[in-house]
């Protein structure tokens, strides 16, 4: 029997190439697991009989001395991602029996490697929601729960499904969607490291848009080895994508571990005033302490326009939603709910196939588009935007890499914020400001709160960085594994 608890992706992959296990019996290792752990709600579709083929040839790959870079290993991806033949919901019901005849340029990039795609994971639907409770197939659940009690807690959102299939060792790596913090958010409150690249460093071709200017693939993995690894061969250009970078990628994995001596660390004086709970801070100054104990300075940095970032993200946000999902309605594809004209079976298919927190993004999206209301909403908020970003190149400056939290709060019950979309907003409050300059940021596992609850600390760096990333984040996750009661992240 294979320890799934124990694995990550970067000793899956020597062990595979060691001929420890059979990537079959890797497979129905995670296969036997999934089946056991149905009551998280975590994947859309399972993809079992095609992945057992493929995990049958990868078998003779590895036989052969064939195998290629990620031989065998499963994957799970969020639902947002085309994948060839594999419904691509969104969690949603107006896609819900969408099965595209085109692969994702990230999953393609993969496949190519060797991974095996073993399902499709939960969602906020259309990737809108900071909880994953907006899913048209009900909420996912986070496999951690508060000490001595049996509260079911959300994973995060959008990527709850992708955050917490890792935390539940069901697969040792997701891929998933970072547009306000969709990536970082759920790795803090899963225990996950989450990652999101630099805007247009990862193709977004293949993935069902939210909002075009922000959306960004990323990894969420266990440790910081797998996130490098991952990215290694998620990241590099895309003639199919207008907005990727033509830039080379390095070798992430040769960041890891490397000295931070002498190099500068800015802490933003405005996220000091933040409403964090207390937890929260102490975790933020250790932090500070593992990193001064490491060798680097920290300074005070001021970030001035970050207090509009969560009112900018959400006006440009709807404003790109409400454009994208305009094409969704019951003519071309998905779902068709049909009414006495054409007006109603738009109305009929939009109104039935989007849920509510969907439509009230289109509303608002709408709206400030409109004629009347764009100069002193849409335009306004693009103008703070170029501001924000601004700040951080000017800080960058001065400083090697940013430490924050990733989160105001730990992991919250599902249904406590839901009927409050300004609370559950606010969830993103430090990690938006990263997605609207387009910086690269990271999550990584930093402490336990006293309720017995993850906490994460992000990293951000300057544009196509990083590397910088991997190597500042190493400080943490060697710090952290010192810490009492902390050695075990993962709990089914």
């Amino acid at each position: 029997m294979i320890d799934l608890v124990s694995s990550d992706l970067v000793s899956i992959r020597n062990s595979l190439q060691n001929k420890e296990f059979t990537a079959v019996e890797l497979l129905n290792e995670y296969i036997e697991r999934i089946s056991k752990s149905s009551r998280l709600n975590l994947f859309n579709t399972t993809n079992f009989e095609d992945a057992l083929k493929a995990a049958h040839e990868s078998d003779q790959k590895i036989i052969k001395g064939e195998a290629r870079s990620l031989e065998g290993i499963p994957i799970g991806v969020k639902d947002l991602f085309c994948t060839a033949g594999v419904k691509t919901t969104a969690s949603s019901k107006i896609l819900e029996n969408f099965v595209p005849t085109y692969e994702s340029t990230i999953t393609q990039k993969l496949h190519n490697e060797g991974m095996i795609l073993i399902g499709k994971l939960s969602n906020d639907e259309f990737a809108m929601g900071s909880s994953n409770e907006t899913s048209s197939s009900g909420p996912a659940v986070n496999p951690w729960k508060e000490i001595n009690s049996d509260k079911e807690l959300v994973p995060g959102g959008s990527s709850g499904g992708s955050s917490g299939a890792v935390a539940a060792s069901l697969c040792p790596l997701a891929i998933a969607t970072d547009t306000g913090g969709s990536i970082r958010q759920p790795a803090a409150f899963t225990g996950t490291v989450g990652l999101k690249p630099t805007y247009g460093r990862c193709s977004r071709w293949g993935i069902v848009a939210f909002a075009s200017s922000l959306d960004q693939a990323g990894p969420i993995t266990k440790t910081i080895a797998d996130s490098a690894l991952a990215l290694k061969y998620m990241a590099g250009y895309d003639e199919k994508d207008s907005t990727s970078a033509d830039i080379d990628v390095e070798d992430y994995e040769q960041s890891i571990g490397k000295s931070i001596k002498g190099m500068t660390i800015g802490v933003p004086k405005e996220y000091e005033e933040l409403d964090l709970e207390d937890d929260i801070k102490q975790n933020w100054e250790d932090a500070i302490n593992w990193y001064k104990s490491a060798g680097a300075r920290i300074v005070s940095i001021s970030l001035p326009h970050s207090k509009y970032a969560l009112p900018a993200y959400y006006i440009i946000a709807p404003a790109e939603a409400s454009s994208n999902l305009a094409r969704y309605d019951g003519v071309k594809y998905g779902s068709r709910i049909k009414g006495d004209d054409l007006d109603d079976l738009y109305k009929n298919t939009r109104g039935l196939g989007f849920g509510a927190e969907v439509k009230r993004r289109i509303l608002i999206g709408t709206y400030v588009l409109s004629a009347g209301y764009y100069d002193a909403y849409y335009l306004k908020a693009q103008k703070v935007r170029r501001l924000i970003h601004k700040d951080f190149v000017e800080a960058f400056e001065k400083v090697d890499a940013i430490v924050t939290p990733t989160t105001p709060t730990t992991a919250f019950g599902i249904g406590e914020n839901l009927s409050d979309p300004l609370k559950m907003y606010s969830n993103d409050i430090l990690t938006v400001p990263v997605n609207l300059a387009g910086l690269p940021a990271i999550s990584i596992p930093s402490g336990l709160d006293r309720k017995g609850l993850p906490m994460g600390i992000q990293i951000v760096t300057n544009h196509f960085n990083e590397g910088k990333l991997f190597q500042f984040g190493s400080v943490v996750e060697k710090s952290r594994s010192s810490i009492k009661n902390q050695s075990e992240w993962w709990l089914i």
